[in-house]
């Protein structure tokens, strides 16, 4: 053991391992690059001692940019805190530690000049590729960054813009909670959504909403935002008269935890008053009355499968741009329970 500080280590270089082991500097190098099998053994202990003893620690960085490679993934996410965000982000990192890869992360805090300016530092850190969960505001930058590396775009479109892309079947996930509702005796069902802001997941999943209950005669659909007025419009929906029982769809977690906020300041019996089927499955959805219906997301399958397109391009696969769609999986709770009371 060497008692080697940090400060100490940091300043040990090629060179002095390389006097230590009474070796040449490109010994050394072959040792901690890809040519170890090219020294005899003898050698390699000696430096492997040296290295040890002196503690020193090779710059990876430095390394990569000699020979063209970091081995670094980029990854830009629209809100860390929302929950599928984490999720996703587990999966690609996991992806990625698996394939000898490192995860840079950047959060833009859904703000378009955050985006703009985490797009122009990523690049400055020499990524190999990029996994974008993005607001869609910036294809010009995401373009020219095309160009340069393999691009994967994950839960959200970009207008015009050609790239693999990872996510979930919204319209399928929007059939399988209509369904499940129409099935438990619903008939009144309002879809609660965060703004829409150009993010192409939110406005599919509307737009499939409001074309599904066009088809269903059995139902009748209402959207409200989330916002300062959540409560009120709730309010106002639950008092109305309608064509049978009532239940809140919610297509997001954000969407599920305001909706619920909301419901509990008017004082709502969970789930007696109205039924809630939410998209994502949460952790705090079986904690909230007799648990949340939900509809889950394979997070970690999608961030694993986006670092595989990604990698996949890394390795030389210009074939057509895909679209993998993964199906939500329905998990049912007491919120839905309708005729079944």
């Amino acid at each position: 053991m060497n008692d080697f500080s940090a400060a100490q280590r940091s300043r040990v270089t090629m060179l002095d391992v390389a006097e230590h082991a009474k070796v040449s500097k490109a010994s050394v190098s072959r040792f901690i690059g890809d040519d170890r099998a090219l020294l005899s053994d003898a050698i390699a202990l000696r430096i492997e001692q040296s290295i040890a003893e002196l503690g020193y620690r090779p710059n990876q960085m430095a390394r990569g940019l000699k020979r063209g490679r970091t081995r670094l993934i980029g990854m830009l996410v629209a809100d860390i805190r929302n929950p599928y965000s984490i999720a996703v982000m587990h999966g690609v990192e996991t992806a990625c530690r698996q394939h000898g890869y490192s995860l840079v992360v950047c959060n833009t805090d859904r703000d378009d000049e955050q985006e703009r300016q985490h797009l122009a530092l990523l690049r400055s850190y020499n990524i190999e590729g990029l996994i974008v969960n993005t607001l869609g505001h910036h294809r010009d930058e995401l373009q020219e960054l095309q160009r340069e590396m393999p691009l994967v775009l994950v839960d959200r479109k970009v207008e015009q813009f050609d790239s693999d892309m990872v996510g979930l079947d919204n319209p399928a996930a929007i059939a399988i909670a209509l369904d499940h509702l129409e099935e438990r005796g619903y008939r009144d069902v309002m879809l609660v959504t965060e703004p829409f802001d150009g993010t192409s997941s939110r406005i599919e999943r509307v737009s499939s909403f409001k074309q599904q209950i066009a088809q269903r005669s059995t139902l009748r659909g209402a959207i409200v935002e989330t916002g300062s007025e959540l409560t009120a419009n709730l309010n106002t929906f639950l008092k109305s008269p309608g064509p049978g029982q009532k239940a809140l769809f919610c297509a997001n977690g954000i969407a599920a935890l305001a909706s619920t906020h909301a419901l509990r300041e008017l004082g709502c019996k969970l789930f007696d008053d109205v039924g809630l089927i939410a998209l994502d499955d949460l952790d705090w959805y079986p904690l909230v009355g007799s648990g949340i219906t939900a509809l889950a997301q394979p997070t970690a399958e999608i961030g694993g499968r986006a670092f595989e397109c990604l990698l996949k391009r890394l390795r030389g696969d210009d074939g057509p741009v895909r679209t993998l769609d993964f199906a939500a999986r329905l998990v049912v709770r007491g919120s839905t329970l309708g005729n079944l009371r």
